[in-house]
């Protein structure tokens, strides 16, 4: 007999499929022919031309989703060159390929976005001018984000009672108003507290550079869909990695901002008791894309100008416009600082020897590196990861609670009923002291964390620090580990981006690595092969201007061949 909740997911999953244009769905056959089931590069969507082995996208299509950044397309739409409708359904089409191979969405309302990028076109017509400075461009959206008239689940499966949203959540009436056209919502892990973006409803997302592989969470939907290029500009939440997670699972860009500095409010509700902490780690919105230009046009617009800004649609989030920080000119030399691997969370291979060699790049390129040393007691990764984590536990007060899955009424997927405790070893503060005397304590230590970080940007002068993404590239399904080089910044609100750099290897990196810890999965060259690795670049909390100025440097040293010129060799 079939569970009840089982039968709901099932039809939600079938009202979902519904929602693609039939033209565009393609037989199992041509799917596994197109994934390369049985081939040695089976799984690799992007490598193996996907798109092209599909025949679903003309070549003008395949012309508009690869060859254009955000602006190039916003400048083609802004002079008549490309219409709105055009654009919408190039990317209509890919999403809709990008989901057959990866189910990398959850809510698909391309109708929806075809109909708004009609009217857009008919206002451009009319008016010869642009409605907004976004006008016309596709914006995909992580589930999470409440869109009027479609549903908003989370992916629980209680959440499909509650129906499609009244409401749009603050970014989305942002957008909406910048010209915006959203046209999907993206997949996410049962509880948004793991690395593999799976659940009842709308089963796993698969990394589309080899499905083998998580592509990573809380916004992992949207790594993927941005990865397969099924959307040029994605908007996700981070509370412990979950934009730069996915963005160095899946080898694409990430930012995640400073707190309220992006439109946050409008969420969809979760269906079980939430307790929000005062003081405590609050998550960002922010932009997954493919360009730090096109994080940097999104930041600019949404928190705007006078006119339009994410203060006038959010009260949480801060009156300040973006700071032009060309007006001041460019830096010639960053004075950037090393992260120190933390000896609980060693990187493995390719993640280290990417590291090194940004580093070598950088140096080379006449940046100033100043390797920080690692501190477990003051200022570590390590110690960043528990006390965040000790943030995460605390449960609203009252009765014992049940357990997650009696709650939800639905079975626990394997992320979520592994990810209990994924520390050894004790905490910073006594996780039985009553509510308040732990809340307590927990901002002492956070203070003195936070003061910790401060101190060390103070005494080198710091523009930014050059951090991993993770100890790993991404990793086997179900296997990702704690991800203290990411949340470790939450704690702290400062912003931090991901730029992707290489790949891993297993000519480069042949040697398999023993995880120290039992959360931590094993390197293994084999299963690892060709996933992506990145950089993380941090600054101080508010510096989210600086922070992808300095992205946009690194890069450019990093991702631009015509900017490295390799050290020459002693005689």
């Amino acid at each position: 007999m079939t569970a009840p909740w089982n039968e709901l997911a099932t039809a939600h999953r079938a009202n979902q499929r519904a929602c693609i244009n039939k033209d565009w769905l393609l037989s199992p056959e041509l799917l596994a022919q197109i994934a390369g089931t049985g081939q040695s590069d089976e799984g690799d969507l992007i490598a193996r031309r996907a798109v092209d082995k599909s025949g679903l996208l003309t070549d003008k299509e395949i012309e508009i989703t690869e060859r254009y950044s955000v602006r190039g397309l916003l400048e083609e739409m802004a002079t008549g060159m490309m219409s709105a409708f055009e654009v919408t359904q190039a990317f209509c089409k890919r999403a809709a390929l990008a989901q057959q191979l990866t189910s990398c969405l959850t809510e698909i309302f391309f109708d929806t976005g075809l109909q708004r990028a009609k009217e857009l076109d008919a206002y451009f017509s009319k008016h010869k001018k642009t409605k907004g400075p976004l006008h016309g461009l596709p914006i995909s959206l992580k589930e999470s984000f409440q869109v009027e008239g479609q549903f908003g689940t989370l992916g629980f499966v209680k959440g499909i009672a509650a129906g499609p949203a009244s409401s749009n959540s603050d970014v989305v009436r942002l957008l909406l108003d910048a010209g915006a056209v959203l046209y999907c919502k993206t997949n996410i892990p049962q509880t948004m507290m793991t690395a593999d973006s799976e659940n009842n409803i709308f089963g796993r997302t698969l990394n589309p550079h080899k499905t083998t592989l998580t592509a990573g969470g809380s916004s992992g939907g949207e790594g993927a869909l941005v990865a397969f290029r099924g959307s040029i500009l994605g908007v996700g939440t981070d509370i412990a990695g979950s934009i730069r997670i996915p963005s160095l699972c899946c080898g694409i860009y990430g930012f995640k901002p400073s707190i309220n500095r992006i439109p946050y409010g409008g969420q969809a509700p979760f269906p079980y008791p939430m307790l929000r902490v005062p003081g405590g780690i609050a998550p960002a919105a922010g932009p997954l894309a493919h360009s730090v230009e096109d994080l940097e046009l999104f930041m600019r617009t949404v928190i705007g100008t006078e006119n339009l800004n994410a203060s006038r649609y959010d009260p949480q989030s801060l009156p300040l416009v973006w700071r032009d920080l060309e007006t001041v000119g460019e830096k010639k030399q960053l004075t950037i600082g090393l992260l120190a691997e933390d000896p609980e969370y060693p990187l493995q291979p390719p993640v280290r020897r990417a590291f090194q060699e940004a580093a070598l790049r950088l140096t080379h390129a006449g940046h100033r590196l100043v390797v920080l040393p690692h501190n477990a007691t003051s200022s570590g990764a390590g110690l960043g990861g528990r006390l965040s984590f000790q943030y995460y536990a605390i449960l609203p007060p009252g009765p014992d609670v049940k357990p997650l899955d009696e709650i939800l009424g639905e079975p626990l997927v394997a992320s979520v009923a592994k990810g209990v405790h994924p520390f050894t070893g004790g905490f910073p503060v006594n996780p039985a002291l009553d509510l308040p005397q732990r809340l307590h304590e927990l901002t002492e230590a956070r203070d003195a964390y936070t003061a910790a970080w401060h101190g060390i940007w103070q005494a080198h002068a710091l523009d930014v620090v050059l951090a991993p993404g993770a100890a790993t590239t991404a990793v086997p399904h179900d296997s990702y580990g704690v991800p203290v080089y990411t949340c470790m910044w939450n704690l702290i609100d400062y912003p931090a981006g991901i730029i992707p750099f290489g790949k891993s290897s297993r000519e480069l990196d042949p040697q398999p690595q023993k995880a120290v810890g039992p959360f931590e999965p094993h390197y293994d060259p084999d299963a690892c092969e060709g996933a992506p690795c990145a950089v993380q670049v941090v600054a101080p909390r508010l510096q989210d201007e600086e922070c992808l100025r300095a992205m946009r440097i690194i890069d450019k040293v990093l991702n631009d061949p015509s900017s490295f010129t390799p050290p020459i060799p002693p005689q």
